[in-house]
């Protein structure tokens, strides 16, 4: 308590006005404190959120977590999750795309980043405590960077799991082409060459193969082909894949050929695969310059030029 107000003491030069806000947040906090732990313990003693537990008991030990998190914070949500419904469609397709695909999964996301944010802050205070030699104003500060952490830091994990996930079924996709236009050229049609596809990688590429058995599943369920398809270049964000996806439910548009358009985008898609090759090995000699001259080439002249230079020093100094 001392040490909040040797900081507040620092910001506000009134005495009065420093402990009248002082009281004011002191209040805020138990009556946000008292409100959340009565909530809490009413989710808890709910029977209807019991019976939800028991239903979800056989799910694996991540989806339970998930829906005891999600319960929980259902009457707190409107104030956590994002006001706008195109946020949130936004933020449940990155979810999507890292391979969270839980109902709850929004929930959790938004529910750990505001743990963190009001958490981390606490952290930083309370464990400036026990380290008297530092400023008041240096512990406010070091709270400030850890909100900004706890509210950008889940946002760029996201992203790169993201990534990672968009690069792996990239490099699965030139394995998953061939392996589609050989099934259907044999005279399987589309969503048995895509479940064959899905068979075959699941060792190799399980990330794609999920996503190929996800698009079988829902034309099993009666969604039409090009929707699912579509909802295939949605969920993955790759680009390759966005390109096949449209060469497909044009196909089916027209009528033509399925075969013989797979057989030109998997031809084209080499080509592609070649320059972007041959344009990364161009790169290659302009990208390798700052490497050579900051770090090969002093140690090349220090080994080369070194040993004569230091005769000559040696030389001019017996002079």
């Amino acid at each position: 308590m001392e040490g909040i107000l040797d900081l507040l003491t620092s910001y506000l030069n009134d005495d009065i006005v420093m402990r009248r806000v002082l009281v004011g947040l002191s209040a805020a906090t138990i009556f946000i404190l008292g409100l959340g732990l009565s909530m809490l313990i009413r989710n808890f003693s709910s029977p209807v959120r019991r019976r939800l537990g028991l239903v979800v008991e056989e799910e694996p030990v991540k989806n339970r977590i998930a829906v005891q998190v999600s319960t929980v914070l259902g009457p707190v949500a409107s104030y956590v999750l994002p006001q706008k419904e195109v946020e949130r469609q936004k933020m449940t397709l990155q979810l999507f795309r890292a391979g969270f695909r839980s109902p709850q999964a929004l929930q959790v996301f938004y529910a750990i980043k505001s743990l963190m944010i009001v958490g981390l802050p606490l952290i930083v205070l309370l464990s400036f405590r026990f380290m008297p030699m530092l400023e008041n104003k240096s512990a406010f500060n070091f709270a400030l960077i850890a909100a900004g952490f706890g509210l950008f830091g889940p946002n760029i994990v996201l992203s790169k799991l993201v990534d990672r996930r968009v690069k792996a079924l990239s490099n699965g996709f030139p394995d998953a082409l061939d392996l589609l236009v050989v099934c259907v050229e044999s005279g399987l049609g589309l969503a048995a060459a895509i479940q064959r596809v899905a068979d075959e990688l699941d060792v190799s590429h399980p990330e794609l193969a999920f996503e190929l058995s996800t698009v079988n599943a829902e034309i099993r369920a009666g969604v039409p082909r090009e929707r699912a398809l579509r909802n295939l270049a949605d969920r993955t964000g790759v680009r390759d894949i966005k390109g096949l996806v449209g060469l497909l439910v044009q196909t089916m548009k027209f009528g033509t050929s399925i075969s013989d358009a797979l057989r030109v985008y998997s031809e084209e898609f080499r080509d592609k695969r070649m320059q972007r090759a041959e344009e990364a090995a161009a790169k290659m000699a302009t990208k390798l310059i700052f490497p050579l001259v900051f770090c090969m080439f002093p140690i090349f002249f220090i080994v080369a030029i070194g040993p004569a230079v230091l005769r000559i020093i040696e030389w001019m100094a017996s002079r």
